[in-house]
C-alpha cells in the first residue's frame, strides 16, 4: 500500500499506469467513500474535545471553582490564536484535495513544504508575543483577580504548544487532503490521550491546578507534531521541482489570499465565541462556569459533526480538482444529511436528559443548576447550526475563502451583536444564548445561498 502515501490510492491509480484497472479516485463510490471518511474523522475529532472535556471534569471536581473559571477565561485567547491559526489547516486541505483530484504529486509534496514554513514563521513569533498577547487578552477579559490569576497561569504554559499546534494543523490538512484520514487520526489519538494522562498527573497528582492543565495542553502538542512528521516523511522522497515549487510566487500569493480570507472569516468565529464567554463572566462567576459547561458540550457536538465536514473538505476539493460537477451535488446532499441528521439527535438527547452529561462535568450544584437553565438553546444552536459545519466543509474544500469570510461576517455583525448586545445592557444570559442561536442559524443561510453558484455545469467552481 505504499503506493497509496501520497494520493490514498494504490498504484494500479496512478494516471501513468496502463490497462483497463484504471479508475480515477474521484469516480469511485462517493458515499463508500464519504462514510469511510467520515467515519475516521469521527473518530478522530471525538478526541479532541474529549481532552477538553477531561480538563472540565478534572477542574470541576476541584474544591475551588477558580480553577474551572480561569481556564474557561484563559481558553478564550487560544481560541482567538489557534481558531486564527486554523488556516493553516483550512488552507492546506483544499489545494492539497484538488492537487490529489489532478493527480499531481509534486504540487501536493510542495503544499506540504510551504506549509510548513509558514507554521514555523508564525508560531515561532507567537510565542515570542506571548507576553503582550497575554497581556492584551486578560486586559479585554473580564474576571475577577483570583480567576484572572489562575487564568494567566494556565495561558502562560500553554503558549510553548503553540509552535507546535501550528505544525500540527499543516500536517492534518495535508493528510485529510489525500483521503489519508487515518494518519490524522493517529496524531489525533497520540496528542489528545497524551493531554488527558498529562492532565490527571499535572493537575490532580501534582496539584497544579490550573497552570497544569496548561502544561499539559503544550507537551501534548509537541508530541502530536512529532508524530505527523514521522507519518509525513517516506512520503517526502525528493521529487525534481518540488522546492522551487514551494517557493513559486504566485503559489505564495495564492496561498496568501486564501489564508487573509480563513482569518477573517475565523477572527468573526471566534469573537462571537469569545464575546459570548467575556459577556458570560461579566455577569458572574457562576454564570461563566454553567456557559463554560455548556460549550463543551456544545465544542464536543461540532467535533463530532465536524467529522462529516473535514470529509466533505476532501471531496468537495478532489471533485472540483476532476471538474466533476455531479460529485459535487452528490457530496453536499451526503454532508448536509448526515450532519443535520447527527445535530438534531444530539442537541434533542442532550435537552431531553441534560442530568447525567452534566453531573459528569461538574459535581457542584449550583454550576449544574445554571447550566441546566439553558440546555434547551442546544437545540438551536447545535441541531439547526449543524448544516453550518457541512457548508463551511463545502466550501474550504473548494477554497472559496471570500464566501466563507463574507457569510461570517453578515452572521456576526448582523445575527450576533444586536441581541449580545441587548443581553450585556440588562445582565441577561438567556438573551446572550438567543444572539448565539440566531449567529448559527444565519450561517446557514448566508453559506445556503451562495451553493448554486458553485454547482454550474459549465467553467470551474469560482473561488470567491
Amino acid at each position: 500500500m505504499r503506493g497509496a502515501i501520497l494520493l490514498g490510492v494504490n498504484r494500479q491509480d496512478n494516471p501513468q499506469s496502463s490497462g483497463k484497472g484504471y479508475r480515477h479516485p474521484v469516480t469511485a463510490s462517493l458515499s463508500r467513500r464519504f462514510t469511510r471518511l467520515a467515519a475516521i474523522n469521527v473518530a478522530s475529532n471525538l478526541l479532541v474535545p474529549l481532552a477538553g472535556l477531561v480538563d472540565v471534569a478534572i477542574l470541576g471536581h476541584l474544591d475551588d471553582v477558580r480553577h474551572l473559571a480561569g481556564v474557561a477565561l484563559g481558553a478564550v485567547i487560544f481560541d482567538y490564536l489557534l481558531w486564527t491559526v486554523g488556516f493553516l489547516r483550512m488552507g492546506t486541505v483544499g489545494p492539497t484535495a484538488r492537487a490529489a483530484g489532478r493527480q499531481d504529486v509534486v504540487e501536493t509534496q510542495a503544499i506540504l513544504v510551504r506549509g510548513l514554513g509558514v507554521a514555523a514563521v508564525l508560531g515561532g513569533g507567537l510565542l515570542l508575543a506571548s507576553g503582550w498577547l497575554s497581556s492584551a487578552g486578560f486586559g479585554l477579559l473580564a474576571g475577577t483577580p483570583v480567576v484572572e490569576e489562575a487564568g494567566r497561569a494556565y495561558v502562560a504554559a500553554r503558549f510553548w504548544g503553540v509552535p507546535c499546534a501550528a505544525g500540527s494543523m499543516v500536517l492534518l490538512g495535508w493528510f485529510l487532503g489525500q483521503e489519508q484520514a487515518g494518519r490524522a487520526l493517529v496524531m489525533t489519538a497520540v496528542g489528545s490521550l497524551t493531554n488527558i494522562a498529562l492532565d490527571v498527573w499535572f493537575v490532580w497528582g501534582l496539584g497544579w491546578g490550573a497552570e497544569g492543565a496548561g502544561w499539559a495542553t503544550a507537551a501534548s502538542q509537541a508530541l502530536t507534531l512529532a508524530t505527523g512528521l514521522a507519518l509525513a516523511a517516506p512520503a517526502l522522497r525528493h521529487r525534481a521541482g518540488v522546492w522551487a515549487r514551494a517557493r513559486d510566487p504566485g503559489a505564495l500569493q495564492e496561498l496568501a489570499g486564501l489564508s487573509r480570507d480563513i482569518v477573517i472569516r475565523t477572527f468573526f468565529l471566534v469573537t462571537v465565541f469569545a464575546t459570548f464567554t467575556s459577556l458570560s463572566a461579566g455577569m458572574g462567576t457562576l454564570v461563566l462556569a454553567g456557559n463554560a459547561v455548556l460549550i463543551k458540550l456544545l465544542g464536543a457536538g461540532a467535533w463530532l459533526i465536524d467529522g462529516y465536514a473535514f470529509a466533505t473538505e476532501t471531496l468537495a476539493g478532489q471533485a472540483d480538482g476532476a471538474g466533476d460537477r455531479r460529485g459535487l451535488r452528490r457530496i453536499l446532499a451526503l454532508s448536509v444529511g448526515a450532519s443535520v441528521t447527527t445535530g438534531l439527535v444530539l442537541s434533542s438527547a442532550l435537552v431531553l436528559a441534560p442530568g447525567p452529561v452534566l453531573g459528569l462535568l461538574t459535581d457542584q450544584a449550583p454550576v449544574l443548576a445554571e447550566a441546566t437553565r439553558h440546555v434547551l438553546w442546544l437545540f438551536p444552536v447545535l441541531g439547526v447550526g449543524s448544516a453550518a459545519y457541512a457548508l463551511d466543509g463545502y466550501f474550504i474544500g473548494l477554497t472559496a475563502g471570500r464566501t466563507l469570510r463574507r457569510a461570517m461576517a453578515i452572521s456576526a455583525l448582523i445575527g450576533f451583536v444586536p441581541l449580545a448586545t441587548w443581553a450585556w445592557r440588562d445582565s441577561d444570559p438567556t438573551r446572550l444564548w438567543a444572539a448565539l442561536a440566531v449567529f448559527m442559524v444565519l450561517r446557514v443561510l448566508t453559506l445556503g445561498v451562495a451553493v448554486p453558484g458553485t454547482l454550474r455545469d459549465e467553467g470551474s467552481t469560482p473561488a470567491a
